[in-house]
Formats: structure tokens, C-alpha cells, sequence
């Protein structure tokens, strides 16, 4: 299985970035898929995930509300929606499978995109 994350960028306080996982030789409906960042400095963060089967979504505080997971079977892609960023959400960004669902611990884990957040 290999995920690959793609999609970051600069962008200004207060602006929007997509991010997108895609995946080579995997379904990525087969499993449950998340996001993971990790700043300098900072712990690794799991900030999202969309379930398999019956999609339902989780976030982390530190983004809920302002972060929309999303799949496209069609285009075998789990999406992120990021609006209204932050500069502490400056970080490394990945998509992981969940081969135990949302609630477990993440599988395999893509090569990253970067996303910095700055005036």
C-alpha cells in the first residue's frame, strides 16, 4: 500500500487549502482513511478521519469546524478541506489507512505534503 499526499502549499491566515491522498495499488474505500500532522517540535497529531462503509467523519478539536474530510470513490482520493487556517497549523501533512477503523491506531502511512501558514 502506498498513500501519497499532495496538495500543500503557502497560504495566508484565513485562507483554504485542499489536500488530497491518493493511493497505488489500493481502494482506498476498502479502509478507513486519515490525516496526520506534524509540526517542528510538536507530537504528531491525528486530526481526521472518514470511516469505511458508512463514511462517518472525525476531527480533532484542533480543527473542527474548520476541516472537511471527504472521499471520492471515483477518483480514488480522500480529501481535505482546510479553511480558515491558522500559522499553528504550519506542519507536515499525511494520509494514513486505519485497517481497524478510525478508532484504531493507523496503518500505513504516505510520504507528506508540506503546509505553512503565513503573512
Amino acid at each position: 500500500v502506498q498513500l501519497q499526499a499532495s496538495g500543500g502549499g503557502l497560504v495566508q491566515p484565513g485562507g483554504s487549502l485542499r489536500l488530497s491522498c491518493a493511493a497505488s495499488g489500493f481502494t482506498l474505500a476498502d479502509d478507513a482513511i486519515g490525516w496526520l500532522r506534524q509540526a517542528p517540535g510538536k507530537e504528531r497529531e491525528e486530526i481526521s478521519c472518514i470511516s469505511r462503509g458508512d463514511d462517518n467523519t472525525y476531527y480533532a478539536n484542533s480543527v473542527k469546524g474548520r476541516f472537511t474530510i471527504s472521499r471520492d470513490s471515483a477518483k480514488n482520493t480522500v480529501n481535505l478541506q482546510m479553511n480558515s487556517l491558522k500559522p499553528e497549523d504550519t506542519a507536515v501533512y499525511y494520509c494514513a489507512s486505519y485497517p481497524r477503523g478510525c478508532r484504531g491506531r493507523f496503518g500505513s502511512r504516505g510520504q507528506g505534503t508540506q503546509v505553512t501558514v503565513s503573512s
